[in-house]
C-alpha cells in the first residue's frame, strides 16, 4: 500500500514556487554568498525536506532558525512602528533595496512558524542537532575566513556583509571590543549554547518522536 503523504502536495508545489522565484532574484540582487546565511540556508532545507517528507532535515532547519528567527518578528514588528530593538531588520525599510527582493525577504517571519507546523507532521528527530550544527559551524568558518566584514560598499549596500554575525553584531562596523578571533569562537559558543541546545531540548519535548 502506498504511504500516506502527511505534508499536502498543494503546500509543497507553492513553497516550490516560492523558491522558483525567490533564488534567482536574491542571487542577483545580493549574490550567491548571500545564501550563506543561516535562514537562507534553512530555507532551501525545508524545500527537500517538503517533498523528501524528511522529519530529519525539518528538525534541524527548526533547531537553527525558529528561535532567531522569533527574534527576527519581534524586531521587524517593533521596526516597523518605531521603535527598533537590534536593529537587524532595518534594511526592510531601506528604499536603497530593490521592493520585490524585500517583499520575498518576509520568509524570514514566516518560515519558522512553517517549520512548527511541519513538525506536527513529521515529528522532531533529535539527529537534527548534530547535523544542523555541523552545517552551520562550516558555514561560519566560510563567512570568517572568505566573505568580507561591514560596512558594505556605498556603490552595494545589498552585498552579503558580517554573515550570521562573524564580525560582531553589527553590519556598520567591525567588533572591536575584544580580538576578533576571539569573538569568533565566542560566536561559535553562542550558538550551540544559546540557541541550538535550547532550540533541541524545547523541540524535544513539544513534539512526538519523527515518524518513521
Amino acid at each position: 500500500m502506498k504511504p500516506v503523504s502527511r505534508i499536502p502536495f498543494l503546500v509543497k508545489c507553492l513553497y516550490t514556487a516560492y523558491m522558483a522565484v525567490l533564488i534567482p532574484v536574491y542571487w542577483k540582487t545580493y549574490g550567491p554568498t548571500n545564501f550563506l546565511y543561516f535562514c537562507d540556508i534553512a530555507l532551501i532545507m525545508t524545500l527537500f525536506a517538503l517533498w523528501l517528507e524528511s522529519a530529519l532535515l525539518v528538525s534541524a532547519a527548526a533547531v537553527g532558525i525558529v528561535l532567531p528567527q522569533a527574534l527576527w518578528a519581534i524586531d521587524f514588528i517593533a521596526t516597523g512602528i518605531g521603535w527598533p530593538l537590534s536593529g537587524m531588520t532595518g534594511y526592510m525599510y531601506d528604499d536603497a533595496l530593490p521592493v520585490h527582493a524585500r517583499f520575498l525577504s518576509f520568509f524570514h517571519f514566516w518560515l519558522p512558524f512553517f517549520l512548527l507546523w511541519l513538525l506536527r507532521r513529521t515529528g522532531y528527530d533529535p539527529k537534527g542537532l548534530p547535523l544542523w550544527t555541523v552545517i552551520a559551524l562550516v558555514a561560519v568558518y566560510i563567512c570568517y575566513f572568505f566573505l568580507p566584514a561591514p560596512p558594505a560598499p556605498a556603490n552595494n549596500p545589498g552585498l552579503p556583509v558580517n554573515v550570521n554575525y562573524v564580525f560582531g553584531f553589527s553590519d556598520q562596523v567591525a567588533q572591536t571590543w575584544m580580538p576578533p578571533l576571539v569573538w569568533f569562537f565566542l560566536l561559535q559558543a553562542m550558538l550551540v549554547g544559546l540557541i541550538f541546545l535550547p532550540s533541541h531540548w524545547l523541540l524535544k519535548r513539544l513534539y512526538h518522536p519523527a515518524i518513521k
